[in-house]
């Protein structure tokens, strides 16, 4: 697990014979400003705690979840990071048909294929539909109608999905949730980067659908990657069934202090928004100057395809810039390749190497 992710500066700079610090990391889709001053504080106040074992309930965390999302804090269960609780959901509640949209992130497919009993049923989305799922299809194949085989009892769906940085509008998703809830289907939604978009989140839909998981990532926001950090809401009877299944302590102590830290960091937010925003900007006239393909993205990255994207990673990586090769991702194939959005100074770099690998 972890070969086909971004993120790998290691062997990037095993393989130029770089410095990891010299590395651009465009691959991994997370937070330019970099990790909070208010979680780093409070991890340096912790350090003294690092004796005794991380408190196995991640109770503060949950209650300034709860605080937070108007969630019960008995319906939230934090993992290390969103991942883990992929694989506890899979190997929790043992679904026999999946159904999992295309492309969309590796791992719901990895974590349901550790039961080779499981059978995995691919949505299929185009590029001349922007890689979007639509609703209407999805619940059919959801609940086996209208030439679909048999129905699903569950469904993966990542809002805005990765790699596209597609959105589905919130009242789509709340008629997918109400789909799922009439056919008895547990659908999963993987809200890891709907922080940059948080009207559209569901999550409050928790409350009244048995049949609804929503999962959520502090690593892409908050920039908190190394210390893995993500949780789940869901309703009791579920939370029991995942939380007999969850081993003790995945949630390390300056882990559940960071998030604590930065949930509460306002300005933090604030910021972000604003060079998210103005980034995204730069980014986008430069796609379109150099005549590369990109779809616009409700998240902090950007789906490209360029004719000779093999040879345009190669060349990127050589001056140390990382960027992730889709290759990887049913449905796409070396032409596509994913960037963040990161700061100023970065993003005109690769805007002007990229300018030089098109010419």
């Amino acid at each position: 697990m972890g070969e086909n992710h971004g993120g790998n500066i290691y062997r990037c700079a095993r393989s130029y014979g770089l410095k990891e610090e010299e590395i651009l990391d465009f691959s991994a889709s997370i937070n330019p400003l970099g990790l909070p001053a208010s979680a780093r504080s409070a991890m340096i106040g912790e350090m003294g705690r690092l004796v005794h074992y991380p408190d196995p309930d991640t109770r503060e965390l949950c209650l300034k979840i709860s605080e937070q999302t108007g969630i019960g804090e008995d319906r939230i269960i934090c993992g290390n990071g969103s991942t883990e609780l992929i694989y506890l959901i899979a190997r929790a509640l043992k679904p026999r048909r999946v159904l999992i949209p295309d492309p969309t992130f590796s791992e719901y497919r990895r974590a349901c294929e550790m039961d080779r009993s499981v059978h995995i049923v691919s949505y299929e989305t185009d590029r001349g539909r922007s890689f979007d799922v639509s609703p209407d299809e999805f619940l059919r194949a959801m609940d086996g109608s209208e030439g679909f085989q048999s129905q699903c009892d569950m469904a993966f769906l990542c809002n805005p999905n990765n790699p596209t940085g597609r959105l589905i509008p919130r009242t789509e998703m709340l008629r997918l949730a109400e789909g799922a809830k009439r056919s008895r289907s547990i659908l999963i939604v993987d809200e890891a980067f709907i922080d940059f978009c948080p009207d559209a989140t569901i999550i409050d839909e928790v409350e009244r659908n048995p049949y609804l998981v929503v999962l959520r990532s502090l690593t892409k926001f908050y920039a908190l990657s190394g210390l893995r950090i993500g949780y789940a809401a869901v309703l009791p009877d579920l939370a029991k069934k995942l939380r007999d299944a969850k081993e003790p302590w995945t949630v390390n102590t300056l882990a559940q202090k960071a998030a604590v830290a930065a949930l509460d960091d306002l300005e933090y937010r604030r910021e972000t928004f604003r060079v998210i925003e103005g980034e995204k900007k730069i980014l986008e006239e430069g796609f379109r100057r150099l005549g590369i393909f990109y779809l616009l993205s409700a998240a902090n990255f950007y789906l490209l395809k360029m004719e000779k994207g093999a040879e345009v990673r190669a060349a990127l990586a050589r001056k140390g810039i990382l960027v992730r090769d889709c290759s990887n991702f049913a449905g796409l194939d070396g032409t596509y390749m994913r960037v963040a959005v990161k700061s100023r100074d970065h993003n005109l770099r690769l805007l002007e190497e990229m300018a030089k690998c098109a010419a």
